[in-house]
């Protein structure tokens, strides 16, 4: 499906900033859709002037849907719908008309004008499903003089907010509680999820009547001092978020000011008890720091390993055990240098190009000096979950510690790292130009522990491809070729 940008820049006429005010109001106007129980459409002049088209929709949450198809792409030409083109043309609300039955239930449709500024870039079409119509109650009437209040400041041009901070993700959405304040911040109707919430903080009177911002101070910050954003928020004097504690309980509110006719007439406070989404929340944070705190302990353990191992190697007189054993500190090195990266990172992925930089230097310092091997890497690895980065570490290490000691064994050259990373695959090139391999090589019968381990690693670990052949012009090319999972 297209989107509100696509539709815009490709049927419309709408400039950047034009474009900016649509988005912000999409973002944020499943408030209206669900205070007026109805399905918004956004409809935007077309580029000619020949009609309409639907940009984007937004079904309520808090009654039946009209529209169980999509509308977003479709076009009207003018006349076709008169009532946007009465709102378009005459710059205000348009409620009149009798509901229409034409979909076997009654619709009653309204029109809303979009302002920006001082001038209009669209309607937004209200349909209602009156199916389901009974006497209203007290929380449905609120809902719907709150919905003709935003409506009236979405065709005034003050909603969305110009310049507020970003609405999250998770802010609270009008099912979750709802309260109306006054010009003077006292509440005037609470729902009874609201209610419920500010019950949980330790509330025992009423909440109507109260002045919310000093009732939310008294209860979450009697012994310390007031936040001021609280205040701001509980007022409805700016349209804001905050978080309020008390007794264990955590609540969101989200402030809605109602400007209308250029003054402020009250506000709207969204509710919402987050209190069980911050408790997994802080368990997360232990649980990742707990898993940083075993990545670096371990990675000083496998630290100390190496460490006892060089000592080792030192004490030795045989040359092939030693060689053995500063082999065995190379491998343990490589995995210490992937621990000691997720030590650092709160979740379990690296970004596996330092790792292999790294790998790569700890190589070069294996040559001698009079070779003259600098290792290269030739493009991006990228982020790597770490089940795949420890044994690809170590895979490095042994291809390219292989490649000085033996390829390039005590003479200059080149050796390089090549990186081609897809979507869903990483294929990896280890290319030297040296003395190539062995007459009538053959990987599956190679006695060789390195090639072992590469072989048992890529093809058993990493579910990959592994293929070591000539290098056109000389030397060796080792290719790896293994499966990413599908983010």
């Amino acid at each position: 499906m297209p989107t509100l940008s696509d539709l815009a820049v490709r049927h419309t006429a709408l400039d950047d900033a034009d474009l900016e005010w649509m988005h912000s109001l999409v973002s944020d106007w499943q408030l209206l859709a669900d205070l007026s129980f109805a399905d918004l459409i956004l409809w935007i002049p077309l580029r000619e002037g020949t009609g309409w088209i639907a940009v984007a929709q937004m079904r309520p949450t808090t009654g039946p849907t009209v529209y169980h198809d999509d509308i977003v792409g479709m076009t009207a030409a003018k006349g076709e719908r008169a009532l946007i083109d009465t709102a378009w043309n005459e710059r205000r609300i348009c409620r009149e008309g009798d509901p229409d039955w034409s979909s076997g239930v009654p619709v009653r449709e309204e029109t809303i004008p979009v302002r920006r500024a001082d001038h209009f870039i669209g309607v937004i079409q209200r349909s209602t499903n009156l199916s389901s119509a009974r006497t209203p109650s007290r929380l449905e009437l609120t809902y719907l003089q709150s919905a003709s209040d935003l409506a009236q400041m979405v065709a005034e041009g003050r909603f969305p907010f110009s310049g507020a901070e970003p609405i999250l993700v998770r802010s609270p959405r009008v099912g979750d509680g709802l309260l109306r304040l006054d010009r003077a911040g006292r509440v005037t109707y609470a729902s009874p999820n609201a209610l419920s919430a500010y019950r949980r903080l330790g509330l025992n009177a009423d909440l109507v009547g109260a002045e919310l911002g000093r009732t939310t101070a008294n209860l979450c910050y009697s012994d310390e001092p007031i936040n001021e954003n609280l205040m701001i928020v509980a007022s409805g004097r700016e349209p804001r978020e905050t978080e309020v504690e008390s007794g264990g309980t955590v609540v969101q509110l989200r402030a809605i000011p109602l400007v209308v006719g250029g003054g402020r007439i009250g506000a709207l406070v969204l509710i919402r008890d987050v209190t069980e989404l911050r408790r997994r929340e802080r368990e997360l944070m232990t649980k990742d720091a707990t898993i940083r705190e075993i990545h670096h302990r371990v990675k000083n353990n496998l630290q100390t390993v190496a460490a006892l191992l060089r000592l080792q190697a030192r004490r030795l007189q045989v040359p092939e055990g030693r060689e053995a054993l500063e082999e065995a500190v190379r491998r343990v090195g490589s995995i210490a240098i992937v621990h000691e990266t997720l030590s650092h990172t709160p979740e379990e992925q690296v970004d596996f190009d330092d790792i292999a930089d790294r790998v790569i230097a700890m190589t070069g310092e294996v040559a001698a000096p009079e070779a003259q091997v600098v290792p290269r890497r030739i493009g991006t690895f990228g982020v790597l979950r770490s089940e795949i980065a420890t044994p690809l570490a170590m895979v490095l290490t042994e291809l390219l510690q292989n490649a000085v000691q033996h390829g390039l064994a005590q003479r200059p050259g080149k050796l390089q790292v090549i990186v081609d990373r897809g979507a869903d695959r990483l294929d990896v090139i280890v290319s030297d130009d040296g003395n190539g391999l062995p007459e009538n090589f053959d990987l599956e019968s190679s006695t060789s522990l390195g090639l072992q381990i590469v072989r048992t690693l890529v093809v058993g670990e990493l579910s990959g491809r592994l293929a070591i052949e000539p290098r056109q012009g000389g030397g060796t090319e080792v290719t790896l070729s293994i499966p990413l999972p599908v983010t």
